[in-house]
């Protein structure tokens, strides 16, 4: 997700931004600077694409918000799977911070609290997902340097944005103040995250690259957050098609009255009963064309008996 900030009360107005301010002696040509400039175009994109801006408002359906939790998943397993293999490379190794940093348990955890105990049989890769999926092995394989850009493009923003999406997920979906379910945004080992970015953007710094590599990882970390916007764009879709979702997820606005969440029809729809609402059984009768016929040839038979009536 992009990096973000908080709003001073911490309410509905949650912003995004795009990072803390850098300390004064950093170059223009460090590595983190460049990245940081060479990004802010794609940055500005990505927060203002509509599933991310609807997130900040608050407006994640759960099944949506669980899918996300989904596609982090694989993309964090590729990525953390490339970071292990390359630990020992030059290139790579000073960003190489499994324990502070490494999300894929966390996910997990994550995913069984949503899906339940067999939650690895339930989740299966989106196609936006397994193009990004592929790209981070492709570079790890390939072009190892190049890992810098995807690291810092997804740690960096989890430290920052990731802790204001975490805030707005939990309130919106009434999630447990235990942080069952949002286990990803949670950095247990590193105790001050504006240190550890103050940190983790001096090892990139000192990295021993050149200026054609700098170019290229700022170029690849201008991908990352191409194929970000592709899995949001993916979401955003998909969400749209479940327009009779409720707010908190799970279950559906019943088009009915009364409690729906004992409508047969919706708890059927949940995996918890087989009968079908009788409400929605009705208006789906009613849409049928001969059934149509039907009741317009009733209507204009009571209109006429109407009529003679009152004559």
């Amino acid at each position: 997700m992009p990096s973000a900030q908080e709003s001073p009360e911490g309410g509905e107005e949650d912003v995004l931004h795009y990072e803390e301010t850098e300390d004064d002696a950093v170059s223009p040509m460090d590595l983190s600077e460049l990245l940081k400039e060479g990004t802010k175009e794609s940055h500005d994109r990505a927060e203002n694409t509509q599933f991310v801006k609807d997130f900040l408002k608050g407006r994640i359906k759960k099944e949506l918000f669980k899918l996300a939790t989904v596609a982090l998943y694989f993309t964090y397993s590729a990525l953390e799977e490339e970071m292990d293999h390359n630990k020992d490379n030059p290139l790579f190794a000073p960003l190489y911070f499994p324990v502070e940093l490494h999300r894929r348990e966390a996910l997990a955890k994550d995913l069984k609290y949503f899906y339940g105990e067999d939650w690895k049989e339930k989740i299966q890769c989106s196609e936006a997902t397994q193009q990004y999926v592929d790209r981070i092995h492709h570079v790890g394989q390939h072009e190892p340097e190049l890992l810098v850009a995807h690291a810092y493009t997804r740690y960096m923003g989890d430290l920052s944005g990731g802790q204001v999406l975490k805030k707005v997920a939990q309130r919106a979906l009434k999630l447990p103040s235990t942080e069952e379910g949002i286990q990803f945004y949670v950095f247990d080992n590193i105790s001050n995250a504006q240190q550890f970015k103050q940190l983790y953007r001096a090892r990139m710094n000192a990295l021993d690259l050149d200026k054609n590599t700098k170019e290229r990882i700022v170029e690849e970390a201008n991908k990352a957050f191409r194929f970000n916007m592709q899995v949001f764009d993916e979401l955003d879709k998909i969400g749209r098609s479940l327009g009779e979702e409720a707010q908190d997820g799970g279950v559906p606005v019943h088009d009915g009255k009364g409690d729906i969440r004992k409508c047969p029809y919706y708890a059927d729809k949940l995996g918890t009963a087989s009968p079908s609402c009788p409400f929605h059984a009705a208006v789906g009768l009613a849409r049928q064309p001969l059934v149509q016929l039907v009741l317009a040839a009733c209507m204009a038979v009571a209109a006429g008996a109407a009529a003679w009536y009152i004559l």
